[in-house]
């Protein structure tokens, strides 16, 4: 049975297969749709409790929607840090506006100039996406008003990390 056509397997053949884990399935998972990657879905009292003040636990930042774990930016984001802020809720305008003003802590970004939003994108791509995992998304960003679905809905595409200094 199963038992003796593993044992015909040359040990080499063997040690490779399991000193090389995930070779065999990678370009299943690379071209996998990116809607069958996990989601989650924050709420804001949800994501209100990631805002570095409970010892142990992960430190999450939203930007447009996107939920990222920046705790290992905790000299940044964490309790007493310049930025603990903005964490622990969507605080897009005020990463566009480079700004810790309370009024400014919040995912709208009604009003913002051409150049506010463009230092948003600039911040979300080379600073967010670059370098914290994305944890999942704001409801705001996966539903609609009345609570369906949003089906134009899109994760996030964030094939790389790099290390870099903080803006």
């Amino acid at each position: 049975g199963m038992a003796g056509a593993a044992a015909r397997i040359p040990l080499p053949f063997l040690l490779l297969l399991l000193l090389l884990p995930g070779t065999a399935a990678e370009p299943e998972l690379r071209f996998r749709p990116p809607a069958e990657a996990p989601v989650r879905l924050f709420t804001e009292p949800e994501l209100a409790r990631y805002d570095g003040h409970q010892e142990g636990q992960p430190i999450y930042l939203a930007v447009k929607g996107v939920v990222f774990d920046v705790s290992s930016g905790k000299e940044f984001y964490g309790k007493g840090a310049p930025y603990n802020a903005l964490v622990g809720k969507d605080s897009t305008r005020g990463v566009a506006k480079m700004s810790l003003d309370p009024a400014d802590l919040t995912h709208d970004t009604t009003g913002l100039t051409e150049e506010e939003l463009q230092s948003l994108d600039d911040i979300f791509n080379n600073v967010y996406k670059a370098k914290y995992p994305i944890v999942g998304y704001t409801s705001r960003r996966i539903l609609n008003e009345d609570g369906s679905p949003n089906l134009d809905f899109k994760p996030e595409d964030q094939p790389h990390f790099n290390i870099k200094d903080e803006f």
